[in-house]
C-alpha cells in the first residue's frame, strides 16, 4: 500500500503534463476566438448601447444589448479559464507540502479540462449562418395525444434551456391540441450562436412511455418533429412579392379554444408559390403579427433558397423533411434514458433533460456534424 500513499501525494510528471496539454488547448481557443477582437467588438458595442436614443429602435437595441451581453461572457469565460490554469502551478508547487492541496489541484484539473472542453465547441460553429438568432418549430407526429403531449414536453425543454443561459426568447406562435399537449409552436432564441448550437436538435424525437391517457397504462411511443432555422437578417436580400402573399386573420385563441383576445389580430400567411404557412398570435397587434409572421417566412424561404443554390437536400435542416428520420429517444419505462441515436450520447436521468440539460447533447452533436457526419 506505501507505494499507493506516495505517489498520491507526490507531483508526478503526468501532472504537469496534463496542465501543459490544457495549456496549449487554451491557447488555440483563445487563437480561435480572437480575443483581442473581442474586445474591440465589446468596446464598440458599450459605446452603442450607451447612445441615449438607442431605444428609441426597441429591436435594434436588444440586439445590441444582447450582442453585448453574449461577447462579455464569452470574453470573462476565457479570462477566467486562464486564470484558473495560471493558479494552478501554483497549487501543484503547494502540493509539494500538502497532500490535500495536491488532491485538489488534481480535481481542478479534471474541471478545468470539462470547461475548455465546453468552450472549444464554440470554435467548431464557424458555419455560414452559425452565429445568427434561432427560430424553433415543434409539431407533433405519430402518436395521437401523446405526441401532442411530447411536443409540449418538447417546447418546455427548449425554454428551460434558454431560461439556464438567460437566453431571451419570444414564442410567435401556439396551435394547442384538442385533448392535452400541442399541435405544434413557433418561438425564437434571441441570442448570437443560438443557431449554431441548437440546428444539432433537428430531426425526430421519439418518446416510449406508460402513456398517461391510456386507462389500461400501456406503453406507448410517440414522435415530434423539431425544425431550426437562422433568423433572416438585412444582407440576405430576401424579397417577398406581396401579390405571392395570402394573408388570412383571425382571432387568437388559447388552449382548448379559449378566446385570448376579442379582435382579428392573430396572422396567417401563406406562399402561394412554395405552400409554405406561418402563423402568429403573439403579439395584440395584427401589425406586429403580420411583422413576426413576415420574419420567419423569410427564414424558411432563405433555407429554400440555400437549398436550391448548393444542390442539396436539406443542407440547412438534416433530417428536417424526414420526420421519420429519427435523431433521439427519450425512454421513461422500461427504463430511464435520453440517447442521442448519431453520436451515441447517452444519460440516465430524463427528468434533467427535460428541464433543459441539454448541453452535453448539444454539445455531442456539433462535434459529430465537424467531424463530417452529416447524414442520420
Amino acid at each position: 500500500m506505501t507505494p499507493n500513499r506516495v505517489s498520491s501525494t507526490v507531483v508526478h510528471p503526468d501532472d504537469m503534463t496534463a496542465v501543459k496539454a490544457l495549456d496549449a488547448t487554451l491557447t488555440s481557443i483563445e487563437t480561435a476566438l480572437d480575443v483581442d477582437e473581442l474586445k474591440l467588438k465589446i468596446e464598440e458595442l458599450s459605446a452603442e448601447a450607451s447612445v441615449p436614443d438607442l431605444w428609441n429602435d426597441t429591436e435594434h437595441a436588444q440586439q445590441v444589448t444582447s450582442a453585448l451581453s453574449h461577447a462579455q461572457a464569452e470574453l470573462k469565460r476565457v479570462q477566467d479559464l486562464r486564470s484558473r490554469l495560471e493558479d494552478l502551478d501554483v497549487m501543484f508547487e503547494l502540493g509539494e507540502e500538502d497532500p490535500d492541496t495536491l488532491e485538489e489541484a488534481r480535481a481542478e484539473v479534471a474541471a478545468v479540462k470539462a470547461d475548455i472542453d465546453a468552450l472549444e465547441v464554440r470554435t467548431l460553429l464557424s458555419g455560414e449562418y452559425d452565429s445568427r438568432e434561432a427560430v424553433v418549430t415543434i409539431r407533433s407526429e405519430a402518436g395521437g395525444i401523446d405526441a401532442a403531449d411530447f411536443a409540449e414536453m418538447l417546447l418546455r425543454m427548449y425554454l428551460r434551456w434558454t431560461e439556464r443561459h438567460n437566453y431571451p426568447t419570444e414564442v410567435y406562435d401556439t396551435s394547442y391540441a384538442e385533448e392535452a399537449g400541442i399541435k405544434s409552436a413557433t418561438f425564437r432564441v434571441k441570442a448570437p450562436y443560438a443557431y449554431g448550437n441548437l440546428s444539432v436538435e433537428q430531426g425526430t424525437h421519439r418518446l416510449v412511455r406508460i402513456s398517461p391517457f391510456d386507462n389500461q397504462s400501456r406503453r406507448q411511443t410517440s414522435f415530434a418533429g423539431v425544425e431550426v432555422l437562422p433568423v433572416v437578417e438585412t444582407s440576405d436580400h430576401v424579397e417577398i412579392d406581396e401579390k405571392e402573399l395570402r394573408v388570412d386573420v383571425y382571432r387568437s385563441s388559447g388552449p382548448g379554444g379559449q378566446g385570448v383576445n376579442t379582435t382579428d389580430s392573430a396572422v396567417r400567411l401563406t406562399h402561394i408559390p412554395t405552400g409554405i404557412v406561418v402563423s402568429c398570435q403573439n403579439e395584440r397587434s395584427q401589425l406586429q403579427n403580420k411583422a413576426s409572421a413576415m420574419a420567419v417566412m423569410q427564414s424558411k424561404l432563405l433555407e429554400r433558397r440555400r437549398q436550391e443554390e448548393k444542390a442539396e437536400m436539406d443542407a440547412l435542416k438534416d433530417g428536417g423533411n424526414s420526420w421519420g428520420n429519427q435523431m433521439r429517444s427519450y425512454v421513461l419505462h422500461p427504463y430511464q434514458m435520453v440517447k442521442d441515436l448519431r453520436t451515441n450520447y447517452e444519460v440516465g436521468n430524463p427528468s434533467a433533460v427535460f428541464d433543459g440539460d441539454l448541453d452535453g447533447f448539444l454539445e455531442a452533436g456539433i462535434r459529430w456534424r465537424r467531424n463530417g457526419d452529416t447524414s442520420n
